[in-house]
């Protein structure tokens, strides 16, 4: 299902968490730079890390996947 037909359909919802919850199940996810940084780093430094929370270097990463993520979707919508 593409994130078009998702939000398409989680828009039928009358609340928030309605909408949120049906994005979730269709495997549509949202987040933000915060959220993503700290995923990253969770991942790639996990326990191993020479330090304990997400750094700069995390962060830019973040910064680097949403930005990605925002040309496809982008591209998928003016394709659609």
């Amino acid at each position: 299902m593409s994130v078009q037909t998702a939000f398409e359909e989680a828009m039928h919802h009358e609340t928030p968490a309605g909408v949120m919850n049906s994005l979730i199940q269709q495997g549509v996810w949202m987040t933000d730079e915060d959220t993503m940084t700290a995923a990253i780093h969770n991942v790639y430094c996990g326990i191993m890390a020479d330090h304990e929370h997400p750094n700069e270097k995390d962060r830019d990463q973040a910064r680097q996947i949403i930005a990605v993520i925002g040309q496809r979707m982008g591209a998928g919508a003016e394709a659609g």
